[in-house]
């Protein structure tokens, strides 16, 4: 039987997916994969078992496919499906290593900047000494200031990027403004990553099921340009890593050298518009479906 994948439902009409996925379960429905229908917004709540109420009980292995979930809740999710008789196919475990970077950096940590992290609350900033320390092994020079999930790109100056790591009162100022525009939405905690510099040529998004890249895209914040990295140094780290179905960013660095600048779920990973999602939906298709922890190795 084929895999169940499910989808996020329209806040305004739940009995059909929400908008933004419409060429996914398209793409998914082609490939000859079921759906399912699930409520982001009473997930993210606390009402797990609200959220997959419509989902059909015994209905097997599953792909979640949809909004963001953060790993405490996906650990709900895979529990109240679990009780349905539904299994996805990325456990809670295997989410968290693709999704949160503490999970993935040890696997990618020869292709990716360098970086450092430490736990942080929701409105509470580490401090001064605290960063100081964090970013003393980094050594001097730029540096971006992310969470363990996303980094506030789209406010440059104030909240990612940092001039000079050891200026320690602007490094405490930028993490500072970053977890106060994070606010509830702060995942994990502060991560610092060193400074690259790429190519013009844009990120592309790489999508592995099961250890193979089955499809290429641009990046969704610059649809328009679309690289073509070379793989051979990354496909044994993300075999390594062990995680089913993942997403990586990579870009050129200006010396001619591919990095992976992040790395996530695949499942969570936003698909450009008319990114031709089919090879990925087939890949899923064809997966193996056999309960985590026991399928062959890959």
């Amino acid at each position: 039987m084929a895999p169940l994948i499910l989808f996020c439902s329209d806040p305004l009409n739940p009995r059909r997916a929400d908008p933004h996925f419409a060429d996914d379960v398209r793409a998914a429905r082609e490939a000859g994969l079921r759906t399912a229908l699930l409520d982001h917004d009473a997930l993210l709540a606390g009402d797990a078992e609200g959220a997959v109420r419509g989902v059909p009980r015994g209905a097997g292995a599953a792909w979640y496919r949809g909004w963001m979930v953060p790993s405490g809740r996906y650990a709900e999710l895979a529990g109240a499906l679990a009780a349905r008789g539904v299994t996805l196919l990325t456990p809670p475990e295997s989410y968290r290593r693709a999704h949160e970077l503490p999970g993935w950096y040890a696997a990618f940590a020869s292709v990716t900047p360098a970086s450092a992290w430490l736990p942080a609350e929701p409105g509470r900033a580490p401090g001064a000494p605290e960063l100081a320390a964090l970013a003393a092994p980094l050594g001097a020079g730029p540096g971006i200031v992310k969470d363990f999930v996303k980094s506030r790109k789209h406010e440059w100056h104030e909240a990612c990027h940092v001039p000079d790591l050891a200026d320690t009162d602007r490094l405490a100022s930028v993490v500072a403004r970053f977890v106060e525009l994070q606010d509830s939405f702060l995942a994990g905690g502060v991560v610092l990553r060193a400074f690259e510099r790429f190519t013009d040529a844009g990120e592309a998004r790489v999508w592995w099921v099961d250890g193979r890249p089955v499809l290429v895209t641009a990046h969704p914040d610059r649809p328009g340009l679309r690289p073509a990295p070379e793989l051979d140094a990354v496909a044994p780290l993300v075999a390594a890593l062990g995680c089913r179905f993942v997403a990586t960013d990579l870009a050129e660095r200006e010396d001619g050298v591919w990095r992976v600048v992040e790395a996530g779920d695949g499942q969570v990973s936003d698909l450009p518009r008319d990114a031709g999602a089919g090879p990925l939906f087939r890949a899923l298709a064809l997966a193996d479906t056999a309960p985590p922890g026991e399928t062959a190795h890959r």
